[in-house]
């Protein structure tokens, strides 16, 4: 039985790009995971690999890789972006943001938050009133 395991991983390796054993690792680090059996590691690498490569042509068509024939993080970001496919993602693809233009936009929310805190607070003095 161990030979023809070793058989079968030594094919499912072949018909997947990403390594089964990280994919383990990462299936594991849930806490809701306790045994993951062979088929089930196979077809989350494989379909993983699949969106993977789907992303990455998605977002060379769409972008502007068919110019400079590559696909840039900038491709991948305004992808995540735009098409609601892949909205999900982001977070983990933000748009690459000047370091300045990022503190701007902190201090904003800093100043925006500070504004709606005072709005909270009038309005549980006025229930204290009544």
């Amino acid at each position: 039985a161990e030979m023809a395991a070793a058989r079968l991983s030594g094919t499912e390796n072949r018909l997947v790009s990403l390594p089964l054993s990280r994919i383990r690792v990462i299936m594991k680090s849930s806490p809701e995971v306790s045994s993951i059996n062979q088929d089930a590691l196979f077809l989350t690498a494989k379909a993983t690999e699949l969106f993977v490569q789907y992303l990455a042509t998605y977002s060379y068509k769409h972008g502007r890789g068919k110019e400079k024939n590559a696909l840039t993080y900038t491709d991948l970001s305004h992808t995540a972006e735009e098409c609601e496919t892949f909205q999900f993602l982001a977070d983990i693809l933000p748009k690459k943001i000047l370091a300045s233009k990022y503190l701007k936009m902190l201090e904003k929310e800093k100043r925006d938050g500070e504004v709606r805190e005072d709005d909270d607070e009038a309005e549980e003095e006025e229930d204290e009133d009544e």
